[in-house]
């Protein structure tokens, strides 16, 4: 590691201009290009703030502020960053520099000093100030690297939920733009219903893994136009459970949610629901919110199967089932979002030509 000491930022500090002066010629003599010179250690604050110093040649005895006040505040200032001070002083006693020393003071001589011993003791606070510098950055830089690798590894893994999401709707007779505007649906209501931006994100990217289950329906009860019957019936409801399965093992915060999600969206607030018949609060909130997006937005889309009712209606019938099958506050929620929840169904149309793999792909930010 090459350490280039004579670039070195170094800021002189005492009240005697005969000092600043032979501090500055010896430095200019040793070849140290970049010095700046104060006389009032009032200054000292602002212009440390202002600019990057690599070492503080500091004298203590100083009127309107004396060397240990400017320790002080230097310690208030960059706190990670490690500043060489050199402290300069006719003072001699323990005392001073003990005091000196506790305050952040890195080296201590007394006045009259060695200009050898001085030029030598410079050098080795700036060594080390600068391989500290250059260690930093290279901290830096392997920080970057981590997050970038990290973004990656969340990129890749939000790829594979996304796909798996859109596998379970290629086997049903949903679109890929279905799980789209219910995603996004379930975040803004998130949002509106004050869980915060980071469990709003969370819904919206475990969301698409809501019906992964229904791989496991075999095609004769997915496929079938017409009603299942009881035991088809039964059958096709083991989805949620099946989905939970697929998605248990890991303890992720977004698997634990798109488990929590796929095993829960078909309960219903009054207890009617399935797998487990539960109600009210003990239906986990992401699951209650993406039950009502869901049934949203298949109201409001057209199926060979259907027609698309309109907003009115669907709004209408969501209202009517506050309290049975959703949660009434969400579905009040609901009510104020619809105007977001409109600008998103209207963005992401059904298409006649085939689902875009790469808005599939890009619709969820990371």
């Amino acid at each position: 590691m090459i350490i280039d000491t004579a670039n070195a930022n170094i800021l002189i500090v005492d009240d005697q201009e005969i000092n600043v002066r032979l501090l500055e010629k010896i430095l200019s003599q040793a070849g140290y290009h970049n010095t700046t010179c104060l006389t009032d250690p009032r200054e000292v604050e602002g212009l440390y703030t202002s600019q990057q110093f690599d070492l503080i040649l500091l004298d203590i005895r100083m009127p309107h502020m004396d060397g240990f006040e400017i320790l002080e505040r230097l310690k208030h200032i960059h706190t990670d960053a490690f500043i060489p001070v050199l402290v300069l002083t006719a003072q001699n006693d323990m005392e001073t520099r003990l005091r000196a020393l506790e305050l952040g003071a890195k080296d201590f001589l007394t006045k009259p000093f060695d200009q050898t011993e001085v030029l030598l003791r410079i050098n080795n606070l700036l060594e080390i100030r600068l391989m500290h510098q250059q260690q930093r950055n290279i901290n830096k830089i392997l920080d970057e690297r981590v997050k970038e690798r990290t973004q990656e590894l969340n990129e890749t893994r939000l790829e594979v939920i996304r796909r798996l999401g859109r596998a379970a709707e290629f086997r049903d007779n949903e679109t890929g733009y279905h799980i789209i505007r219910m995603s996004k649906f379930s975040q803004i209501i998130a949002r509106n219903f004050g869980l915060g931006e980071e469990e709003a994100d969370l819904i919206l990217n475990a969301s698409p893994m809501h019906d992964i289950g229904k791989i496991g329906i075999p095609d004769n009860i997915l496929l079938k136009p017409g009603k299942l019957d009881k035991r088809e019936w039964e059958i096709m409801k083991t989805h949620a459970a099946i989905g939970a399965e697929i998605l248990s093992g890991h303890d992720s915060e977004l698997m634990v949610m798109a488990r929590q999600i796929a095993l829960n969206h078909h309960e219903k607030f009054d207890g009617s629901g399935y797998p487990n018949g539960l109600s009210g609060l003990d239906i986990p909130v992401s699951a209650r919110i993406v039950a009502l997006s869901d049934v949203f937005d298949a109201l409001t889309s057209e199926r060979p199967y259907k027609k698309a009712w309109p907003i009115e209606d669907a709004v209408a019938e969501i209202r009517k089932c506050s309290g049975l099958h959703f949660d009434p506050e969400l579905v009040e929620v609901f009510r104020q979002s619809l105007p977001e929840m409109l600008e998103v169904r209207n963005l992401y149309q059904e298409q006649e030509q085939d689902f875009d793999k790469n808005t599939f792909k890009e619709f969820l930010p990371l």
